[in-house]
């Protein structure tokens, strides 16, 4: 099929717009995840701290349970005490986690185990909701459910290495999560939910760290969606009018659909960097992932309690996974998705294909203009994008000695950037703005994905951006970013360069039609927002 150079730069919006929404991140991303959604990983963001005076600490969010409805109640959103939730960072480059931080969680029913009870006549009789009453503080007696967890640090191996447990600076080992926003009558407005919110979050000790160096923060609880994705129009092919994705001044009209009407639930952990990192090495890698017990036995006469139906026992068995955003979801085939979720980054040579050659640019153009060769470059295998996801670019965030492997990559000796200065499309977007790698050293922010990931970095519009070729498009002829191979794989090698790529220019400058800056954030941990009220 010939494209003229009108209809190409049409196609080349309207793929942005469907990749962005297919690229929705991880919900729901793998066919057994979707049977366990309270052990569902959505995002992973890692980031040097923006708060003021926070800037030498490192900040990790991995989110849980997928597309909230705040008014999901009498139950609502509480953490699986049958899972484990951990991070791990990887801070030589070997694939292998070195530091692992544990989440174990465990819900109690007021009043003994017996909950809240009201008196009905001569008895005293449970209360089938979450509250009693309006809730205010940490302990209020009206909580039918107390959510506690426990956060360890592991040193080695996840299972076999050393652990020792993050503690209040009180030296309290036991966390408080915040109830979700059940709405505004029981937690007050959403002024009032963040106030209550706020005193969940903990300062901490880290045991193992240096000298001074080992305060940090913790917290988890519910928050607004802060990943901005159009889902349902992007999957039914994508189903977007032309008039959404090229005129400038409806960039989120078609957003309409987008899901900040959701919630999630984050874990975050705010670490020194001199904690992370090991050696004179400055760049980690972390990805988040969730276990369950390899079996479990359901009760056909449970007894009285919370979640009382399950007997949970064996071995833990990882069932999700999380690194660079949109990796399962969008890369990884529909047969594999199971196995990538259990699956650790030193056996991700088993899933190379999938990254060198890749089948959503063909799948785009087959959908947008009947053609898989439309919108694919031709360089083949893709070496740029195997080193933006597998190893980390050179010069920006690839470690000196690298096992090419899936996680997030971040250069910690690179200062961050105030929110409000940060640029939206992390790196790429900053050699644009400068005019190329030439002039790279005038850029200001070079702390955004793929150098870790902040709320505000548009990892969908980054994404695409490599997808459909642009990072191409920036290497030039001479190879600038050292895209044409993969460090640490020998023997694969191809021609990442302008000509390779069928959008021309137009690649490095493709978006979808939702801004992921025009999400609200806080500027200061957890840094994701409020989350919607149940009652709203």
């Amino acid at each position: 099929m010939r494209v003229n150079k009108l209809s190409l730069t049409l196609l080349a919006v309207a793929a942005a717009c469907a990749a962005g929404t297919s690229l929705a991140s991880s919900h729901r991303e793998a066919p057994f995840i979707t049977t366990s959604p309270k052990a569902d990983g959505t995002d992973f963001y890692m980031f040097r701290s923006y708060e003021t005076g926070r800037s030498d600490y490192v900040t990790l969010i991995a989110n849980y349970q997928p597309l909230q409805d705040a008014y999901g109640g009498p139950n609502y959103f509480k953490m699986d005490p049958n899972a484990l939730y951990e991070i791990h960072v990887d801070n030589n480059g070997d694939a292998k986690e070195d530091i692992t931080f544990q989440f174990r969680f465990n819900n109690t029913l007021a009043n003994g185990g017996k909950g809240v009870e009201l008196p009905i006549g001569s008895k005293s009789v449970a209360i089938p909701l979450t509250q009693a009453g309006t809730v205010a503080n940490v302990a209020d007696a009206n909580l039918n459910v107390a959510e506690t967890y426990t956060v360890n640090v592991v040193r080695g191996d996840r299972r076999k290495g050393s652990v020792q447990a993050v503690a209040k600076t009180s030296g309290a080992t036991s966390f408080e999560k915040p109830v979700d926003y059940i709405g505004v009558k029981t937690l007050g407005n959403a002024a009032a939910y963040a106030t209550y919110a706020g005193k969940h979050i903990h300062d901490v000790k880290i045991p193992g760290c240096p000298a001074g160096k080992d305060t940090g923060k913790v917290f988890v609880g519910q928050r607004q969606e802060g990943f901005a994705v159009n889902l349902g129009p992007v999957f039914d092919l994508v189903n977007a009018t032309a008039a959404q994705i090229t005129n400038p001044s409806l960039i989120n009209a078609f957003a309409a659909n987008s899901i900040q009407n959701k919630n999630v639930t984050s874990l975050a952990i705010e670490v020194h960097k001199d904690c992370l990192t090991a050696g004179t090495e400055p760049v980690i890698g972390a990805w988040t992932t969730a276990s369950l017990r390899q079996a479990r036995v359901l009760s056909g006469a449970p007894a009285s309690g919370h979640q009382a139906s399950e007997k949970a026992g064996g071995a833990w068995t990882q069932v999700s996974r999380l690194g660079n955003p949109l990796v399962n979801e969008v890369v990884i085939g529909l047969k594999d998705k199971d196995k990538f979720n259990a699956s650790k980054p030193s056996g991700d040579g088993q899933f190379l294909d999938y990254v060198t050659h890749p089948t959503l640019p063909a799948l785009l153009g087959l959908v947008l203009a009947g053609d898989t060769k439309a919108l694919a470059p031709t360089n083949l295998p893709r070496t740029d994008l195997a080193t933006v996801f597998l190893t980390g670019i050179t010069g920006v965030n690839k470690p000196a000695n690298v096992t090419a492997s899936e996680e997030l990559r971040l250069n910690t000796a690179i200062a961050p950037v105030p929110y409000a200065e940060q640029n939206r499309l992390g790196v790429a977007g900053e050699v644009l703005k400068v005019g190329g790698l030439a002039n790279l050293s005038q850029a200001k922010d070079l702390a955004g994905f793929p150098n870790g990931r902040r709320p505000k970095d548009d990892v969908v519009d980054i994404a695409l951006v490599a997808v459909l070729g642009g990072l191409c498009v920036i290497n030039g002829d001479n190879d600038g970013l050292k895209l044409n191979s993969i460090p640490g794989v020998a023997g694969v090698t191809s021609a990442c360069k302008p000509s390779s790529v069928p959008l021309g220019a137009t690649a490095a400058n493709v978006h979808d039609g939702v801004d992921q800056a025009a999400v609200p954030f806080l500027t200061s941990f957890p840094y994701l927002n409020t989350p919607n009220a149940g009652s709203q």
